[in-house]
C-alpha cells in the first residue's frame, strides 16, 4: 500500500482528496500547511507528495526546496488554473509533474499512479540486476535497478522522471528523440503533459550535470525537432 502525503491549507480539498485516495487503497498523511509538512515528511516518508504551491507559513516552492536538499522523494504540484510561471519553476526546482485547480479528483489519482509506477524502478535497488540494466554511455553510467547516476565518477542525483528522459536519451546515443517520445516515455496515457513540460525538466538535467561538471554539453537540443544524446 503507497503511501501520499498532502499538503494544502484548504481543509476541504484535504478532506475531499484523501477519502478518494483511500478508496483507491491508498494510505494519507495529510498536512496543512508547509512547515508542519517539512518535518512530518523528514520524519515519516511517504511514496509520493502532492504540495499546494500557495500556503501560509511556508508555499510549496519553499518546501520542495528544502526536501530537494535531502531526498528525490515524487512530488506532485497543485497550481493556480493560469498560473504558467509557477508549472514552469516548480517542473525547473524538481517537481515530477503538476496540476491546475480546479482539478478532477480522477485525473489527479491517475497522474498519482503514474508518478508511483516511474518511481518503481527505485524500489528494486537491493534485487539482483542484468548487465544490460546498466547503460555507461562516455563519463556517464546510469544504473537503471538501483536507480543511481555517475558522471565522470561524480553522482547525480534525479527524480524519477528526469532518470526516465536521460535514459531514453542515453540508451541510443546520436539518435533524436521527439518531445512527443520522451513525453511517452515519461507519463502514462491518462497524463496530459506539454511541450513546456519535457523542455523544463530537460533544463533541470543540464543544470544537474552542470555542478558536477561545467562543460557539459551531452545532452543537445535540434530547435524543432527534439533532443539527441552525445557520447563523451
Amino acid at each position: 500500500m503507497a503511501k501520499i502525503a498532502l499538503v494544502d491549507d484548504d481543509r476541504n480539498i484535504l478532506v475531499s482528496v484523501s477519502i478518494a485516495l483511500k478508496s483507491e487503497g491508498f494510505e494519507v498523511e495529510t498536512y496543512n500547511d508547509g512547515a508542519s509538512a517539512l518535518f512530518g515528511l523528514q520524519d515519516n516518508p511517504p511514496d509520493l507528495a502532492v504540495f499546494d504551491i500557495k500556503m501560509p507559513r511556508m508555499d510549496g516552492m519553499e518546501l520542495l526546496r528544502r526536501l530537494r536538499q535531502k531526498s528525490t522523494l515524487p512530488v506532485i504540484f497543485l497550481t493556480s488554473k493560469d498560473d504558467e510561471m509557477d508549472e514552469v519553476v516548480g517542473l525547473s526546482m524538481g517537481a515530477d509533474d503538476y496540476i491546475a485547480k480546479p482539478f478532477s479528483q480522477r485525473l489527479l489519482i491517475e497522474r498519482i499512479k503514474a508518478v508511483l509506477r516511474r518511481n518503481d524502478i527505485s524500489l528494486t535497488a537491493d534485487e539482483e540486476k542484468p548487465d544490460e540494466d546498466v547503460i555507461t554511455s562516455g563519463s556517464l553510467i546510469l544504473d537503471k535497478q538501483r536507480h543511481k547516476v555517475t558522471w565522470k565518477e561524480n553522482p547525480v542525483v534525479l527524480t524519477v522522471t528526469e532518470f526516465i528522459i536521460l535514459h531514453e536519451l542515453a540508451e541510443r546515443p546520436g539518435v533524436v528523440k521527439s518531445r512527443n517520445q520522451l513525453m511517452d516515455a515519461a507519463y502514462s496515457d491518462q497524463v496530459y503533459v506539454d511541450d513546456r513540460t519535457i523542455d523544463s525538466h530537460i533544463k533541470r538535467l543540464r543544470k544537474k550535470f552542470k555542478k558536477v561538471d561545467e562543460s557539459y554539453t551531452s545532452i543537445e537540443t535540434l530547435y524543432g525537432v527534439g533532443y539527441r544524446y552525445n557520447e563523451a
